[in-house]
């Protein structure tokens, strides 16, 4: 018996076919089978699931002799069924990878439950990515529940596809689809309402497929009326079983929420039937209304007319128009006020000890701007630092030390219209005007492999919504430029053309690096003291929207390491607030398979923790080197990276270590122990020799002397040598 039975109805998809059923059969969790209904498919729909049949024995395809709908081409499946659970899956959508072990395994932690609910990601047929907006009713799930326990999940898309269902309660039920556009609706809220225990995966496993056209429940028909029918069987099946009768209300409500839904959406009903489609919408809601229940909110539209609802709708777009307009005007005023105030300002002398610092984007007291800031603090505590930050939440989680202020704000207008010194890695924002005077300190963020600036104005992926010109007008003001090698020095003058002077200092960040420094990041995620922590550290994609690619299974690769190794994940910050911690690194981490290092706010600490790093073109092998501990370069798509993006360097040829060109390679050089042999150290002592050139534990120290303070460069400290076994100590060589 497979744990699973994925049921795929088809019609009219074959475009689309080949990739849904691919997206099963690829996946690495291989028990189960999968029901293919060809529901009299007029396309081509039937020849492609013979010929999967053909090759793969767990197809099995049904050919129905005429079409029956979507709901009824489910039904017609399930006698066929054999597994644990039924997987609904629409033949236009498609799995992602590693989507049915995530959905096993949490299966089994849970002890097999009635339903389990996933999460999902819609993927738009122009190459967007956009994750569930109510991810965190999965992520704040408890162990197992009930709708009463957690009603929150009945907020979620009440949909067939985002859940599988354990085989026998769907037969003890005698749950089966109805015909009709929203065949879901008397499937799931039955379902839902009658399972005895439900669980949560806070998990993408499925990407739901936005067509441009082809859509069913985006077609303007009067099909759509088919609503009412689907909410008089739930009203049916609740009327039938007293005991769900407290959810009367709540599901009264929602009938009215969704009607008034599809009637205000533009491409779905015909205008002529639209009164016709409130009227009856509005009777039902009367008839099905129990006792007590309140109508306040949008649903109280439904106790009036259609003349009352068309009228309340136009009062709405002229209210938001009247506030966009309004908006408009208050922006005007406040940049005419923020103009005046800043010009006031500047008619005072600057500073000459006020430093003002940002790091990424105003994302907090970060990499080398904070290296920098807390040097100055020990040097020259006469030097007044302030922080720019984004908004209030990011204020809020700032060191009680640490004076700020809010980007914009009449605060940051002031410090920045007298500060003497700016310190930052990426630039300032373009109404910041830089006075006679003033010292702009840019410390960009680690040595470059990926082109940047200039230079993307070749790749027109790269620098897909990046205006070129804006950005070199803005580092126009750059002062001082720092530099860690001579690499670097050479790429940001030619990435760069702008009136800066280089100075080699070292990257302040990586002093602690080079020093020897202490981090706590293992007894936080309790990482036990004798595991050999990998870190793995990808990159984000030009070549794909959103700039998420999986490259391989981290649940497997975690397995593969072995007992006594322990499995750092952390992503490109660009990806941090993405769907891709959805695809399976956050429920990883709260299984305790990976630690997702993604939010470390002092990235000096999770590679000091880490005794080796993998990772594919991410600067930070720059960082991690001085280290002198194992790197890894993992290039399974190397020509799609540089072809797309272009590099300084070609890292293929010249590694800081192993270089491996598909999953089976790494997981092979990790078991074999290649991975810290002597070819290892050799490449790693070249690349030293290389990229961390003037590196020598004082970057941030020669920056508050020479800078700030204007005192001679200090001398630079002989090189490091590389470091012992021991993952926190440097040793002479």
């Amino acid at each position: 018996m497979p744990r699973f039975s994925v049921i795929v109805p088809c019609f009219k998809v074959q475009g689309f076919l080949r990739e849904c059923l691919d997206s099963v059969l690829g996946q690495s969790f291989g028990d189960f089978e999968l029901i293919a209904v060809d529901d009299c498919s007029p396309d081509g729909c039937g020849a492609i699931l013979d010929e999967y049949a053909e090759r793969d024995p767990r197809v099995k395809v049904l050919h129905l002799p005429e079409n029956v709908g979507l709901g009824r081409a489910r039904n017609a499946g399930m006698p066929h069924a054999t597994g644990d659970y039924l997987f609904f899956l629409d033949s236009d959508d498609t799995l992602t990878p590693g989507a049915l072990r995530a959905v096993a395994d949490r299966l089994t932690e849970a002890g097999d439950p009635d339903v389990l609910v996933f999460d999902y990601a819609r993927t738009y047929w122009w190459g967007g990515t956009r994750r569930n907006v109510l991810a965190h009713v999965l992520a704040d799930a408890p162990g197992t529940f009930t709708v009463s326990e957690y009603p929150q999940v009945l907020d979620l898309l009440m949909v067939v596809w985002n859940k599988v269902y354990r085989r026998a309660f769907v037969a003890e039920h005698g749950f089966a689809f109805p015909p009709g556009y929203y065949e879901d609706t008397p499937w799931t809220f039955p379902v839902m309402l009658s399972a005895r225990r439900i669980a949560a995966l806070d998990r993408i496993c499925l990407n739901y497929r936005q067509r441009r056209q082809g859509n069913i429940l985006s077609t303007t028909s009067r099909k759509h009326f088919d609503i009412h029918d689907q909410y008089e069987r739930v009203f049916a099946f609740v009327a039938g079983r007293p005991e769900l009768a407290a959810w009367r209300p709540y599901l009264h409500r929602k009938m009215g929420e969704h009607c008034l839904d599809i009637l205000a959406k533009p491409d779905r009903l015909p205008p002529a039937d639209r009164a016709e489609f409130f009227r009856r919408t509005a009777e039902m809601f009367r008839r099905h209304r129990p006792e007590g229940a309140p109508v306040d909110g949008e649903v109280a539209v439904l106790t009036g007319s259609w003349a009352g609802y068309r009228v309340r709708r136009q009062a709405a777009r002229a209210g938001r128009e009247a506030a966009r307009r309004a908006d408009g005007v208050r922006r005007a005023a406040g940049a005419r006020a923020r103009t005046g105030w800043t010009a006031l300002h500047t008619l005072r002398p600057l500073d000459e000890n006020l430093v003002v610092y940002s790091a990424s984007s105003h994302r907090g007291v970060l990499g080398d701007p904070a290296a920098v800031h807390a040097a100055a603090r020990e040097i020259a505590p006469r030097l007044r630092g302030v922080w720019v930050v984004r908004d209030a939440e990011t204020a809020a989680r700032l060191p009680a030390d640490v004076e700020h202020v809010i980007v914009g704000s009449r605060r940051y207008l002031e410090v920045t219209a007298r500060a003497k010194f700016f310190v930052n890695d990426v630039n300032w924002p373009g109404a910041l005007a830089k006075r006679p005077g003033s010292v702009h300190i840019h410390t960009h963020q680690g040595t470059p492999l990926k082109y940047l600036g200039a230079d993307l104005l070749d790749k027109p992926g790269a620098r897909l919504g990046f205006d070129v010109p804006q950005m070199l007008r803005r580092a126009d003001r750059w002062d001082y430029s720092l530099v860690a090698n001579r690499h670097s020095e050479l790429v940001w003058e030619r990435a760069y053309p702008c009136h800066f002077t280089s100075v080699r200092t070292g990257s302040p960040r990586n002093d602690v690096l080079v020093n020897g420094g202490h981090g706590d990041f293992r007894e936080r995620h309790g990482i036990p003291a004798d595991h050999t922590v990998v870190l793995y550290a990808p990159t984000r994609r030009d070549y794909r929207r959103g700039g998420y690619v999986e490259r391989f299974d981290l649940a497997r690769f975690a397995a593969d390491l072995g007992e006594g190794h322990t499995l750092v994940v952390r992503l490109h910050p660009s990806l941090a607030q993405g769907h891709a911690r959805g695809m399976g690194l956050t429920e990883l981490a709260r299984r305790g398979v990976v630690v997702d290092a993604t939010d470390e706010p002092r990235l000096s600490d999770v590679l000091l923790a880490a005794d080796a790093l993998v990772t594919d073109y991410s600067s930070v092998m720059f960082d991690y080197a001085n280290l002198d501990r194992p790197i890894v370069v993992h290039a399974d798509d190397w020509a799609a990276f540089t072809a797309s993006r272009g590099t300084y360097l070609d890292i293929t040829a010249e590694p800081p270590g192993h270089v491996t060109r598909s999953y089976r390679e790494l997981a092979r050089l990790f078991a074999s122990g290649g991975w810290r042999d002597e070819e290892s150290a050799r490449l790693r002592a070249d690349f030293r020799a290389r990229f961390c050139a003037y590196e020598d534990g004082r970057a941030a120290e020669r920056v508050v002397r020479s800078l700030l303070l204007g005192e001679p460069m200090p001398a630079p400290l002989p090189r490091i040598p590389g470091q012992a076994a021991s993952p926190d100590t440097l040793t002479s060589a």
